[in-house]
């Protein structure tokens, strides 16, 4: 079995910083950390990436659609795509997020189950793209938001058996729209809530006892009160959407942060692509409305929420696949420091995703998948966009 040690000026192991530091790997797990940096001479093949390279754990975007195409009617080209043309383009699209160095994804709604196929696929190819924890088509009412995924349920019954169908293919997180959303034509607006909280509990008692969590879809008020009641593990996009707008909402905020529920918050954008407004909201509108969930977003980080960071890629052009570095700044832009959101997109996101241990760190026995970057993680948010290296399960793939 091929031996391997990666040196680099820095390290940051998903807590903290450090100096110089060599990280030995074999049989696509990291086995030993040395903090002093010295090189091996023991027959290792050594990779010395430089005195202003930093390692890092690989990073994990908590939300993700790989079935997306990230162009500007993703809806359209995924109902036109046949399977394995969708399949095709999912391989692509999780290419390019392990290229960009992030090497684990919880992908939340494909269609037909379709990341399962790719998971299979994966785990023979790690190198191939990132490790994937799908959910499968999420559960969503008749006509409610994504319904075109294929995960149209209502009911006690009905919930509690789709949950277990989602265990029994393999699905790795249950996905529940719990509000509507802005892609779906037709369907209930993103603020208004699409199941009561007693739906949201039988989802989540059953998720829970087979073992798995539950993401929620979350944009309107109701709904994040609903599904952090009901116990969900993390909710979506957290916008406190009224029908007149934004709320404040600071006893909602302070239950988030007590109950200790995660919240994925939509960040990272391609700054080179426009966003443009939902249909039926104009630009200042759209302005108005970020600027409010951006000033949410900082209340929940500045009350201790569990943050991290799921970037939705593949919902539009301002969305590619490889778009969750980009998140670093965003919230750096909300006062949160660098390292901060390092570890939100690292350990933090792992204990999330039940990875924990095994992904979003660097330390002996976790699966060597690491990013390292040029420049200082502490000070600059750019500098995670300079990839120097990615190594999936111990492999270079770049």
């Amino acid at each position: 079995m091929n031996s391997l040690a990666i040196h680099a000026g820095s390290m940051f192991d998903g807590f903290s910083l450090s100096g110089p530091a060599t990280v030995h790997v074999s049989g696509g797990r990291i086995v030993r950390v040395d903090r002093t940096g010295a090189l091996p001479d023991d027959g290792s093949e050594v990779i010395d990436l430089g005195r202003s390279a930093c390692l890092l754990p690989g990073l994990i975007d908590t939300h993700v659609h790989l079935a997306f195409d990230a162009g500007p009617d993703p809806v359209t080209s995924l109902a036109a795509a046949s399977d394995s043309d969708l399949l095709a383009h999912m391989r692509a699209a999780a290419r390019s997020a392990l290229l960009a160095g992030i090497t684990t994804v919880r992908d939340l709604g494909d269609r037909g189950y379709l990341s399962l196929a790719l998971v299979e696929e994966m785990a023979k190819h790690p190198e191939q793209g990132p490790e994937i924890l799908p959910a499968g088509p999420p559960l969503t009412t008749p006509g409610g938001h994504c319904h075109f995924l294929g995960g149209e349920v209502e009911g006690a019954a009905a919930l509690r058996a789709a949950v277990r169908e989602h265990h029994s293919r393999g699905c790795a997180v249950i996905k529940i729209m719990a509000s509507g959303g802005h892609m779906t034509p037709d369907s209930v607006p993103a603020h208004a809530s699409q199941y009561g909280l007693e739906d949201l509990r039988v989802v989540v008692d059953e998720a829970h006892r087979l073992g798995l969590p539950v993401a929620a879809h979350a944009h309107g008020v109701q709904a994040i009160r609903d599904a952090v009641e009901a116990g969900v593990d993390s909710l979506e996009h957290v916008s406190f959407l009224t029908g007149d707008g934004i709320a404040s909402v600071p006893d909602l905020i302070d239950t988030i942060v007590r109950k200790g529920t995660f919240v994925s918050l939509t960040l990272g954008l391609d700054p080179s692509e426009a966003v443009l407004p939902p249909k039926g909201m104009d630009a200042n509108t759209m302005a108005a409305h970020a600027n409010a969930i951006l000033d949410t977003y900082s209340n929940l980080h500045k009350h201790g929420a569990n943050v991290v960071i799921g970037s939705d890629a593949g919902i539009g052009p301002f969305k590619p696949h490889n778009v969750l570095p980009h998140g670093v700044a965003d919230l750096a832009r909300l006062g949160v420091a660098p390292l901060d959101a390092l570890i939100s997109m690292t350990s933090l996101a792992a204990r999330l995703c039940r990875v924990e241990g095994r992904k979003g760190r660097i330390t002996a026995g976790a699966d060597a998948d690491l990013l390292v970057v040029n420049g200082d993680v502490e000070h600059d948010p750019a500098a995670v966009l300079d990839v120097q290296a990615v190594f999936r399960a111990g492999i270079r793939v770049c």
